[in-house]
């Protein structure tokens, strides 16, 4: 999938499409961070551009998800899947439940599938912790993933260029 996206938007800067990818769901950080690297950004770089990419979506979502969701679940096909959505989500919130703020964080700086800034916006939204709160909460463990998945990165760099 993120070869593909990096097809399409082959001519933009790198910068550009790192935070193209970084705000994306699903591929978020995890995925911008290396497409940011193969396409020649530095480290630095690719984290700053993934981390600003995941954290622009996070206050439209919070403001938004809830009237949004709440309107689309007029219909059938919505209301199943937002049902299913927050569901899925509540199940694997059981840090955000326990320690509120904190727990956000820590439950977005994951960096596995289903737990970045996104997932964080849902949470937070069924948990109703403030605006604020929920805002820097999620940049927050945004910044701690950025630093595990490059950290990850460079530890297997450093692996696989040794083994050679």
């Amino acid at each position: 999938m993120i070869r593909h996206l990096i097809d399409l938007l082959r001519g933009l800067p790198p910068e550009v499409v790192t935070l193209f990818i970084g705000a994306l769901p699903i591929a978020e950080l995890r995925g911008a961070i290396p497409a940011g690297l193969g396409l020649g950004l530095s480290m630095r770089a690719a984290f700053f551009w993934a981390c600003l990419g995941n954290i622009l979506p996070i206050a439209p979502t919070l403001l938004l998800l809830q009237p949004v969701s709440n309107w689309l679940r007029r219909w059938p096909l919505f209301k199943r899947f937002f049902d299913w959505l927050f569901t899925r989500t509540e199940k694997k919130a059981d840090l955000v439940r326990k320690y509120e703020a904190l727990g956000l964080a820590l439950f977005v700086a994951v960096p596995l599938p289903m737990t970045g800034a996104w997932t964080g916006c849902i949470a937070a939204s069924l948990f109703k912790l403030p605006f604020r709160l929920a805002f820097l909460s999620i940049s927050a463990g945004v910044l701690g993933a950025g630093v595990l998945v490059s950290l990850a990165i460079q530890v297997g760099l450093k692996i696989f260029y040794g083994a050679l």
